[in-house]
């Protein structure tokens, strides 16, 4: 696109860098020179037509013999400047209806030097076309030429007459070929022939084919055909009449030869069809009568007369033509140079204009590359330069900004990362307690999908009734006294069975540490709560299992030191009055020092069993095949173990083994995991056996199931018992916490310790079939080995 273009069109790119704008320089230049070219051209065919015209005015025989060559040279050159202006008159009003922006201004710049331009113009013009027209006229003699006027039109009225009566005779010749055959129309055109005094009469068809003649033409093989025109012109008027061959004798007259056609004329009437029919096709009657010789030579002498005044007239009509053809042309000249000066001016004045609006809608979108400038020394080149500068100043703006954000969302980035791999949980809550945000540690701590619950209140999470509600109070009662000086509030909640609708379920109980804080108001003047959560569970379950080992190593101890005295005291005092009382004291105190011996064995029991808890040692993990390590535990119940799946018969209560072939060696300690399938079994019958083998099915079934997905083997125990009450469910792994009336309460918390020493997750719950209580289940996962 050249620039004055571009200065004409707003929507091209105005803000191309230095490197891209030498190309519209030169295209800029070309459009210069070729407007230059153009109006040099210009200015010398009109020079070259003045000097003709005046050479003309000058030489009567030079213009004679130059009239075609300078009516050739008008026409081309007027065709040329309108073709121009209508050229640039388009351009202007398709840039109008556009809406670009400047094309009122340039419209209307060209619309004020156009009227400068064309009104004086069209003055000159009508007074000197009145002059020429009739100065020229003043030079011949009228008289003569309207009495040659009046002789050709009274020859012309004549011929007319003539015409006009042979119409009509044809019209009625016509009328007679009603009925009449195409095979036997011959004879009568020849009948109308003689009739009409005519020298030809043909009849031909609808669509200009001859039907029949009477005449030379009928004796052509190929003779000529009616024309399209004089059918069409039949069919509308019904007649058609014409002169023909007078021309031709008047040429032939002059040069002294026959004309080629004799003067006649022709007649053409609608004639009825062969047939009557809707369908039937209508027939021409066309009849052609020579003209007298007297009133051709008359006519043609006339003719003759008018063309030889004319011809001598040629000279005024050339002269006048060519006078008012260079008025023409001048005014023609001065309109085009008025447009293309206010195209000119206008593009200068409107060109910085033009940029500058460009460069707004540039900016306007977005894009801040370099803008051009224009070199000139006044105001409006100023200004460019000056928005150029803005421009600029903004684009290093925008880059600064892009670096800041770009380093924010790299900071925003890491912090995320941060928080995705916390393991404590963040929660942002609003005024409303609605959740905001929240990282995956929230989620794994308080088993709730708190992602998908976002904008929703804490309150409002299944699950989380009671631990929203108390965050809530907690940030109320922490809003309320401000005198405390402190900038957050910690309380710790014991999520778990208790809790009604926990997510967790009735078999965990997690501790949570919650912490809670107001953080910053945003720009809008709203606020929000930080919420940071820790599980402590773990570290409460590790003090509970310190506590009580050291709880059972101390009781073993001053315990264990009397007993020894106590049974030995209660024997030797067995021995010493033996034989030395009555028989009725010597039963009671048999009686007695047995008792006192049964007991002393079952705190000797009890001690042991608190010893081995509080010094329970480290697990060595080796690889051990948990099949196998199940079997063999399985011969202490006093059954061979056959295929998977068969039942004990020889143990009160039958276990019954589901496992799986596919399970591989996990890391564990033999000795240890022997202890925890003993426990777990032992349990497990324990509890059947409470329950009576009329309520349902009256065994314990071991299972190992091999999970591929999570790489690791689970050991199952599920027992047909009555289950666990929910006090004890969510505190069964803590010690001497039993429903059994003989038990230490000590099984499962040694399960538990091992599974923690192995890295096992263990699961306590309740199983439930068909809607009912079916008994107990305990789970343990265990890593495989490398």
């Amino acid at each position: 696109m050249t620039e004055p273009d571009r200065a004409l069109d707003p929507t091209a790119p105005a803000s191309a860098p230095p490197a891209r704008l030498a190309p519209r320089v030169r295209n800029s230049r070309v459009f210069q020179w070729a407007v230059a070219v153009g109006a040099a051209v210009i200015a010398a065919l009109g020079i070259v037509l003045l000097f003709l015209l005046a050479q003309a005015t000058d030489n009567r025989d030079l213009y004679e013999r130059n009239y075609q060559t300078l009516f050739i040279v008008n026409v081309v050159a007027a065709a040329m400047l309108l073709a121009t202006i209508a050229w640039m008159g388009v351009r202007l009003l398709s840039r109008l209806r556009r809406g670009k922006f400047g094309s009122r201004l340039l419209v209307r710049l060209a619309l004020i030097f156009a009227l400068v331009g064309l009104a004086p113009g069209l003055l000159i013009y009508v007074v000197s076309y009145q002059f020429v027209s009739r100065s020229i006229e003043s030079w011949f003699d009228v008289k003569v030429e309207g009495a040659l006027d009046a002789g050709l039109s009274l020859g012309r009225a004549s011929l007319d007459a003539r015409s006009g009566d042979l119409v009509s005779k044809t019209r009625n010749a016509a009328a007679q070929l009603s009925g009449v055959s195409d095979a036997g129309a011959g004879l009568v055109l020849e009948r109308l022939r003689d009739q009409l005094g005519a020298g030809e009469v043909n009849l031909w068809s609808g669509s200009g084919q001859l039907v029949a003649g009477a005449g030379p033409l009928s004796f052509q093989l190929a003779p000529d055909r009616l024309t399209s025109s004089q059918l069409r012109a039949v069919r509308i008027q019904r007649t058609f009449s014409a002169i023909e061959g007078l021309e031709e004798a008047s040429v032939a007259g002059a040069s002294g030869a026959a004309p080629a056609i004799a003067p006649r004329v022709r007649v053409l009437v609608l004639a009825p069809p062969a047939t009557l029919g809707l369908l039937s096709d209508g027939r021409v009657l066309e009849v052609t009568q020579p003209l007298p010789t007297s009133l051709v030579a008359n006519a043609v002498a006339v003719q003759e007369a008018n063309r030889e005044y004319q011809e001598r007239a040629l000279g005024r009509e050339g002269l006048r033509r060519m006078y008012i053809g260079t008025l023409t042309l001048s005014l023609v000249l001065a309109v085009f140079g008025a447009i293309l000066l206010a195209v000119v001016l206008g593009n200068s004045l409107a060109r910085p204009l033009l940029l500058l609006a460009a460069g707004v809608r540039e900016v306007a979108a977005g894009d801040l590359s370099p803008k051009p400038v224009l070199q000139g020394k006044d105001e409006l080149g100023g200004l460019t330069r000056s928005f150029a500068q803005m421009t600029q100043q903004l684009a290093d703006a925008r880059a600064a900004v892009d670096r800041s954000i770009g380093q924010v969302d790299a900071a925003r980035a890491n912090l995320q990362t941060i928080l995705d791999n916390l393991t404590a949980g963040i929660i942002v809550l609003d005024d409303q307690g609605g959740i905001l945000s929240c990282n995956p540690g929230a989620t794994r701590i308080l088993r709730a999908p708190l992602a998908a619950c976002v904008g929703k209140p804490l309150a409002q999470v299944e699950g989380l009734q009671a631990f929203g509600d108390s965050v809530t109070r907690r940030f109320d009662e922490y809003h309320a006294d401000r005198q405390h000086g402190l900038d957050h509030w910690q309380q710790s909640f014991e999520l778990g069975g208790h809790m009604p609708g926990s997510p967790l379920g009735n078999h965990e109980a997690v501790t949570v540490v919650v912490r809670g804080a107001d953080m910053p108001a945003d720009a809008g003047g709203r606020s929000a709560h930080l919420l940071v959560l820790d599980d402590i569970s773990e570290i409460v379950s590790a003090q509970r299992a310190r506590a009580w080992g050291e709880v059972a190593r101390r009781l073993a101890h001053e315990i264990k030191n009397p007993l020894t005295p106590i049974q030995l005291s209660a024997e030797r005092l067995a021995m010493k009055l033996e034989g030395k009382v009555a028989e009725p004291e010597r039963v009671i105190l048999a009686k007695s020092v047995r008792t006192i011996v049964d007991q002393v064995d079952a705190m000797k029991r009890l001690v042991n069993e608190f010893r081995d808890y509080a010094r329970l040692p480290a697990a060595e993990l080796r690889p051990v095949d948990l099949n196998e390590l199940v079997n063999d535990v399985l011969q202490l119940y006093g059954r061979e173990i056959g295929d998977a799946g068969a039942a004990s018969s020889a143990a009160l209560v039958p276990v019954r083994l589901e496992l799986d072939p596919a399970c591989p060696a996990i890391l564990g300690d033999a000795m240890q995991l022997r202890q925890v399938i003993h426990n777990l079994l032992q349990n497990a019958q324990d509890a059947t056996d409470t329950v009576s083998a009329s309520a349902g099915p009256h065994e314990v079934v071991l299972r190992t199931q091999w999970n591929e997905g999570s790489n690791r083997v689970r050991l199952v125990v599920n027992d047909s018992g009555g289950g666990f009450p929910e006090h004890i469910l969510k505190r069964a792994f803590e010690p001497y916490v039993t429903t059994k009336a003989k038990g230490t309460g000590l099984g499962l918390a040694v399960v538990k310790k091992i599974a923690d020493e192995h890295g096992a997750r263990i699961d306590l719950k309740n199983r439930l079939e068909d809607g009912r209580l079916a008994g107990a289940q305990v789970s343990l996962s265990f890593s495989v080995a490398a």
